[in-house]
C-alpha cells in the first residue's frame, strides 16, 4: 500500500538506511540494523515505511553492459512533428516495449525526447535505428550521440543532500 509522501518524513536515520542500501541492497536487515545502531525490529519498521511510501521502489544488481556485449552507448535525441494524444500513445508504447533503451526522457530545448540506448556494436545500433526509431510516430529528426568513454555512471541518489538534511 502506497502512502502520501511528504519529504519531511524522513529523517538522518532513513537517509542513512537509504543510503546503505543504494551501497549494497543485499544487506540483511541484522547488518542493517548493526550498521545503524538500532534494533533490528526498528529498522525492519523503518525499512518497510520506505517501501510503502514509495521511496524504495526496489532492488537490482548493478550490471557491467560491457562484459555482456553492450559497447555501444548512445544518446538520442528525437523531435517529433505529431503531438496528438494517439501518436504519443504509440510513441510510448514502443518506447516501454524496446529492451535496448534504458531511459526515455521528455525534454525542454531543440528536441522532444532524450534517448538512452545500449547496443553490441555500431552496425547493431545502426539496426535499431532502422527498425525502431525510423518507426516511430511522428518522428522528424533523429540526432545520435555516441559515448566514447564512460567517466561517471551511477543510480545512488544524494539523499541527505535532497533531503536537505
Amino acid at each position: 500500500m502506497k502512502y502520501p509522501f511528504q519529504m519531511s518524513q524522513l529523517d538522518k536515520i532513513d537517509a542513512q538506511l537509504i543510503d546503505s542500501l543504494q551501497a549494497d541492497g543485499r544487506l540483511s536487515i541484522a547488518k542493517l540494523a548493526e550498521r545503524l545502531g538500532m534494533s533490528e525490529a526498528t529498522c525492519w519498521r523503518r525499512h518497510k515505511r520506505l517501501e510503502e511510501l514509495g521511496v524504495i521502489e526496489g532492488y537490482q544488481a548493478t550490471l557491467n553492459r560491457r562484459k555482456l556485449g553492450g559497447n555501444v552507448l548512445a544518446f538520442v535525441q528525437i523531435t517529433c512533428t505529431q503531438h496528438s494524444e494517439a501518436a504519443t500513445a504509440e510513441f510510448e508504447r514502443i518506447i516501454q516495449a524496446s529492451s535496448r533503451m534504458l531511459s526515455c526522457h521528455n525534454t525542454t530545448g531543440e528536441a522532444d525526447f532524450l534517448l538512452q540506448i545500449i547496443a553490441q556494436d555500431l552496425d547493431d545500433y545502426s539496426r535499431f535505428v532502422e527498425k525502431v526509431l525510423r518507426q516511430l510516430p511522428g518522428v522528424s529528426s533523429i540526432r545520435s550521440n555516441i559515448s566514447l568513454r564512460e567517466m561517471k555512471t551511477t543510480s545512488h541518489l544524494p539523499v541527505g543532500e535532497l533531503l536537505g538534511l
